[in-house]
């Protein structure tokens, strides 16, 4: 850690820390592995990250930007336009959310499978301090069918691989759009023996639900999971404390 610390640091002054070394933001995975090493910090808990947790939703020194990322509010006019701006419209601010949340998934996948991917037009779009082309594991796709359903499933937001270079989840983020176009997606692809998810805002699933029972989507009604942005941050941020999410993620 770069900070200059002192002696028996608040543990609230910890997680600033952080941030501060992380730019003035953090996820909260970031805050769950390094606040704890702050030197001079003391936690005396065996839950750190509930801690960690209280404290930002809880003090006037941070503030939330989007499920699973904190921010300092010292820093609020300094971070990127890509973690915070104000002054963008609501479109933009989906746009970059949902470039947030693709790299979360496939963050999440580089931990729990062989290989991910991110569309190629997405590549560019940043992701936090990176793009996503730096985070998915794949340049191109493997060549695990015929041409047309590899085209298709080179258009989904997030598609995480087993060791065997087959499709294990493929996983499509909703904001503003009425899920019919990724439920196509999951209707052309399958049958392939992979789980389909729809990430979206809790407040979004009766919409899904009403949707997803279309007579149309009877073929797939029962392979298709929805998952809250909430749940993903949370299995961002610590894995092995959501198992019961990164089920239905299909990992």
């Amino acid at each position: 850690m770069d900070s200059t610390v002192c002696a028996r640091m608040h543990q609230y002054e910890a997680v600033a820390a952080v941030m501060r070394d992380n730019g003035g933001y953090a996820t909260l995975k970031t805050l769950y592995r390094g606040a704890p090493t702050v030197e001079g910090s003391e936690w005396g808990t065996k839950t750190p990250n509930a801690s960690i947790r209280r404290i930002v939703q809880t003090r006037d020194e941070f503030f939330k930007i989007r499920p699973g990322l904190w921010a300092l509010s010292s820093h609020r006019d300094r971070l990127p336009a890509s973690v915070y701006d104000d002054s963008v419209d609501d479109d933009q601010r989906d746009r970059y959310s949902h470039w947030y949340f693709q790299g979360l998934l496939a963050e999440v996948g580089n931990a729990r499978t062989a290989e991910t991917w991110v569309p190629a037009q997405d590549r560019n779009r940043d992701f936090l301090e990176r793009t996503l082309g730096d985070v998915r594991s794949l340049d191109s796709l493997p060549q695990f069918g015929y041409d047309r359903l590899v085209d298709r499933a080179s258009t989904v937001d997030v598609v995480w691989f087993n060791e065997r270079e087959m499709p294990a989840s493929f996983i499509e983020v909703e904001f503003s759009t009425d899920f019919q176009n990724s439920l196509h997606k999951f209707l052309d692809l399958r049958d392939f023996h992979a789980r389909f998810v729809i990430a979206a805002a809790d407040t979004r699933r009766g919409q899904f639900e009403k949707r997803l029972g279309q007579s149309g989507f009877a073929p797939i009604r029962d392979r298709v999971t929805f998952v809250t942005f909430d749940e993903i941050s949370r299995v961002h941020a610590a894995t092995d404390a959501a198992a019961g999410v990164a089920t239905r993620l299909g990992v």
